[in-house]
This record gives structure tokens, C-alpha cells and sequence, in this order.
């Protein structure tokens, strides 16, 4: 099972932001959904921004501690946020059918072409 590291901070204009690094499997999500609701239930901060640049691995566990955190969002008021999702997490979630729930295209934009 993989690693996973989580920080959290808050932003000057009171987002609470938490920045996941590494694989979000059977290992790591518990540490995650616990971040994520408590940390909303606590603070009640206007936005939670999940940033999820560096997520690396993603199973339908880590997909459920991130619906956990949105429905705790939903819970206290606050705006749920994921921020950056790699190709791999995006696709997780569209898959799922969850990408439009986290505000997130349901398709990937797919080559650009230009035209004259």
C-alpha cells in the first residue's frame, strides 16, 4: 500500500487549503476523511480547497473520503473545493460519475486543434 502526506493551512482569506501528497488507498484515507470532516465540523471555514496536484494514486476508497469531505462541506456551509487533480484522479472520478458533483469537467478536453 502506498504513503499518503497531508497538510493543512489556512489562507488569508480564510479557506482552509489541504494539500495531499502520494497514494490515497486502503492505507491512507481514513487519515484523509478524518482531516477533512473534523477539520469542517471544527473550523466552519467558508471554502475547503482539497489541492491533489501530487496525488499519485487513487482507488475508490480515496474516492470516498473525498465524498465524505464534500458532504461534511455540504453539512456546515461550507464550498468544497478540489484543486489540480492529476489526469489519473480526474479520470477516477469521471468514471464514477462524481467529476460534475466536485464542479470538475465530466470529459477530458481532448486535443486542441486551431483553426484559421
Amino acid at each position: 500500500m502506498g504513503e499518503a502526506v497531508m497538510t493543512t493551512r489556512r489562507q488569508a482569506d480564510g479557506a482552509i487549503v489541504v494539500d495531499v501528497r502520494g497514494s490515497l488507498d486502503a492505507a491512507t484515507v481514513d487519515a484523509l476523511r478524518h482531516a477533512l470532516v473534523s477539520t469542517l465540523h471544527a473550523e466552519r471555514p467558508v471554502s475547503m480547497i482539497v489541492d491533489l496536484t501530487f496525488v499519485t494514486f487513487m482507488d475508490s476508497m480515496g474516492v470516498g473520503a473525498l465524498v465524505s469531505g464534500y458532504n461534511a462541506a455540504r453539512e456546515t456551509g461550507s464550498r468544497f473545493v478540489l484543486r489540480n487533480p492529476s489526469e489519473f484522479v480526474h479520470r477516477q472520478l469521471r468514471i464514477t460519475g462524481l467529476a460534475e458533483m466536485f464542479g470538475l469537467p465530466s470529459a477530458s478536453p481532448g486535443p486542441q486543434t486551431y483553426t484559421p
